[in-house]
C-alpha cells in the first residue's frame, strides 16, 4: 500500500469521524433536546458505531462483544443491556447514517478514482421487496403481503441508485409496499448529475420519468416491453436493427407531467435491437444519440451491466442480512436498514484502490482478478469499530489491505446459469438468532 492509498484512506476516515463527533451533527438527529445529554455508556456516536457494526446475531450477544472489541478485552462481559440500548435507539433519529453515508460518497467521488463508461457515470435503478418483524407497528407502516397459504407478512419496497462499475449505492430508500418503484426512482434523481447515464429495467419506463431523467441533464437507456410500447412493437416488425423515433405523451401522461412540473415536450430516443442466444428480441430505448460516439454493438451489450445492481441485492440479503432485524418498530427497521448501505458503501470504497493493484497483477494471467467482497465484509465486522475509534489507523489498514489484495477470485467471463425462479426464501426469525 502506498502513500497516496495510505492518506486517501486516513482522510477518509477523518471525515466520518469529524461528522459522528461534531456537536452539529448530534443536534441534527437527535429525537429531543433532552436525549444524549448526560454522560452515558450510550453515547450518541456509541449507538450509531454499534448499528453499523453489521448486526446479525442476539442483540445481547451483539452488544457484549461490542464492547469486547471497543475495550481491548478478552472475554465479553456485559456492559449494557439489550433493554437500554432499545431505549438509547429511540432517541436517534435514522437520517443520521443517510448523512453519514452522503459524506463518504461525496469523498469517494471528489478524493477516489471512480470508473466511467465513455466518460458517463453509469447509474443504475432497481428495486426489490424485504420481509419485516411481524409486529403492529411495522405492519401498520410499511404494509402487509396476503400470501396463498394465508395469514399476512409485512413487507417493505427497498430502492436503490447504484454506480455498478464502483459498486457504490449512491441513494437508497425503503418504503411502504404501496409505494411504486416509479416513483422511487423519481426520488432518486436529486442524486442525479449532468451526463450520468441511468440504466432502467423494463419495469420503469414512463414518459413522466423518462422527462425528469431529462430536466437533470442526464442520460437513459432502458429495456421497453414490446407488448406495451408500440413504437417497440412496430420497431421489431421491421427487422431493423436500430432507429430513431419521437415518443409523444398520452392523456396520462400530460398529466403526471403536469403534476410534477415537467416538460411534456417529445423525446428523440435511439431504439436498439438485441438477439439473444434464446432467440429472444430486448429493445433497447436511449437517449445516446450519437452514432459515432456510441455505436450499436456497444449499446447492445450496455444493458448487461445492470446486473450488478442485481447482485446487490443478494449482498445485501445474503451476506449482510439486512432482513435479520434487531428492532421491532418502524423506526428500527429504517435505521438498520441504512446503517447497512453504509457499511456496505465502505467495503466499496475501501476495495476500490486495492481492486486497481489486483487488476495489475493479474495482468499475465489466465483471468483477471477480483477482490473477495464477502470476505472483506467479514472483516470489517469490529475493525469498522476500531477504524472510526482509535486515533492510530495505520496498522489497521495495513492488515486490511492485506486482506483485500491477497483474498481474491477469478473473473470467469461468459459464465451464466439458469436463474431459479422457485428459490426458497432465507428467513430470519427474531426468537432464533445464529451465534458466533
Amino acid at each position: 500500500m502506498d502513500s497516496n492509498t495510505t492518506q486517501f484512506y486516513i482522510f477518509y476516515i477523518a471525515r466520518i469521524k469529524q461528522l459522528l463527533e461534531s456537536d452539529a451533527f448530534k443536534e441534527r438527529y437527535r429525537t429531543s433536546e433532552k436525549a444524549f445529554t448526560r454522560h452515558r455508556t450510550l453515547t450518541f456516536p456509541i449507538v450509531i458505531l454499534f448499528l453499523l457494526n453489521l448486526v446479525k446475531r442476539g442483540l445481547q450477544d451483539e452488544l457484549d462483544e461490542f464492547f469486547k472489541a471497543l475495550n481491548g478485552g478478552k472475554v465479553a462481559t456485559r456492559v449494557v443491556t439489550k433493554s437500554a440500548f432499545c431505549q438509547a435507539r429511540c432517541k436517534l433519529d435514522y437520517r443520521a447514517f443517510v448523512e453519514l453515508n452522503q459524506a463518504q460518497v461525496d469523498y469517494f467521488y471528489q478524493e477516489g478514482e471512480p470508473q466511467y463508461w465513455h466518460d458517463l457515470r453509469l447509474l443504475a435503478v432497481d428495486g426489490s421487496m424485504a420481509d419485516l418483524p411481524q409486529t403492529e407497528a411495522i405492519s401498520d407502516h410499511f404494509g402487509v403481503w396476503h400470501p396463498y397459504s394465508g395469514g399476512t407478512c409485512a413487507k417493505a419496497r427497498l430502492s436503490q441508485l447504484y454506480d455498478v462499475l464502483n459498486k457504490i449505492t449512491v441513494d437508497a430508500l425503503i418504503a411502504p409496499k404501496a409505494e411504486d418503484e416509479r416513483s422511487l426512482a423519481a426520488s432518486h434523481l436529486s442524486h442525479v448529475q449532468k451526463n450520468d447515464l441511468l440504466l432502467l429495467d423494463r419495469g420503469y419506463p414512463a414518459f413522466w420519468l423518462f422527462a425528469a431523467i431529462l430536466q437533470r441533464e442526464a442520460h437513459f437507456c432502458t429495456r421497453l416491453t414490446v407488448s406495451e410500447w408500440q413504437v417497440a412493437k412496430k420497431f421489431v416488425a421491421s427487422g431493423e436493427e436500430e432507429r430513431y423515433v419521437l415518443l409523444r405523451p398520452g392523456y396520462e401522461a400530460r398529466k403526471k407531467c403536469t403534476e410534477r412540473s415537467l416538460p411534456t415536450d417529445p423525446i428523440c430516443v435511439r431504439l436498439i435491437r438485441v438477439e439473444l442466444s434464446s432467440g429472444e428480441i430486448e429493445v433497447l430505448a436511449t437517449t445516446l444519440l450519437d452514432r459515432t460516439r456510441f455505436p450499436t454493438a456497444l449499446l447492445q451489450d450496455l444493458y448487461h451491466y445492470r446486473w450488478p445492481v442485481e447482485e446487490d441485492y443478494t449482498v445485501m440479503k445474503s451476506r449482510i442480512e439486512v432482513e435479520n432485524w434487531s428492532g421491532k418498530s418502524p423506526q428500527a427497521v429504517y435505521q438498520e436498514f441504512h446503517a447497512a448501505i453504509f457499511s456496505k458503501n465502505m467495503a466499496a470504497i475501501l476495495a476500490q484502490p486495492a481492486q486497481q493493484v489486483v487488476t495489475q497483477r493479474s495482468q499475465q494471467k489466465k483471468y483477471v482478478y477480483q477482490i473477495n467482497m464477502t470476505n472483506l465484509l467479514s472483516k470489517l465486522k469490529d475493525t469498522l469499530v476500531w477504524l472510526l475509534c482509535e486515533k492510530d489507523i495505520c496498522l489497521l489498514l495495513h492488515a486490511l489491505w492485506r486482506q483485500m489484495v491477497e483474498t481474491t477470485e477469478p473473473i470467469r467471463p461468459g459464465r451464466s446459469y439458469q436463474r431459479e425462479k422457485a428459490v426458497k426464501r432465507k428467513r430470519f426469525p427474531m426468537n432464533y438468532k445464529a451465534v458466533r
